[in-house]
């Protein structure tokens, strides 16, 4: 079973987990914009920057989507979407005050599909029911050619290796 840390100590991740090479599961979650459905994952004929986040009301969550939302700015061909379980109004919010406008910033709040999907839910902490922070990069053909399960959830990822594996 995959496992990730908060402060320093293990926790389970729940679901089913994908790698590298693996056809990314298509799963829909909602857009904090407009609450309508957004499709990451599959087979979309361009690159899927996907970024799993626990909530944008940490300061590690919000710093990371505003890193992201610099970053991905130039990249042509690439959908570059956030994914949390935080309610879309929260995310929305969140979005206006920060200016995030480069990021799909979605919600898994419904049903939690794309946390299982993925295997990114956590399981036994205080954190429980969750997501742990996570980088996946989905080529156009919907294959899987990079993946970052952040190893201590208080900490940011690896953004020069996210960037580098979509551009």
């Amino acid at each position: 079973m995959a496992t990730t840390k908060f402060k320093g100590t293990d926790v389970e991740l729940l679901g089913n987990e994908v790698n590298v090479g693996d056809k990314a599961p298509e799963v829909t979650v909602v857009n904090s914009d407009a609450l309508g459905d957004v499709t990451v994952g599959g087979a979309q004929g361009k690159k899927q920057l996907i970024i799993v986040v626990p909530s944008l009301d940490t300061g590690v969550c919000a710093t990371e989507t505003r890193n992201f939302n610099s970053k991905v700015s130039g990249l042509d061909n690439v959908s570059a979407t956030i994914v949390s379980l935080d309610l879309p109004f929260a995310s929305g919010r969140f979005c206006s005050a920060e200016g995030i406008n480069d990021l799909v910033v979605t919600s898994d709040f419904r049903n939690k599909d794309f946390a299982n999907a993925y295997g990114v839910l956590l399981g036994g902490s205080v954190l429980a029911g969750v997501t742990c922070r996570a980088i996946f990069v989905v080529d156009a053909d919907g294959i899987v050619t990079y993946k970052e399960i952040v190893p201590e959830i208080t900490e940011e990822p690896n953004y020069d290796a996210a960037i580098a594996a979509v551009s």
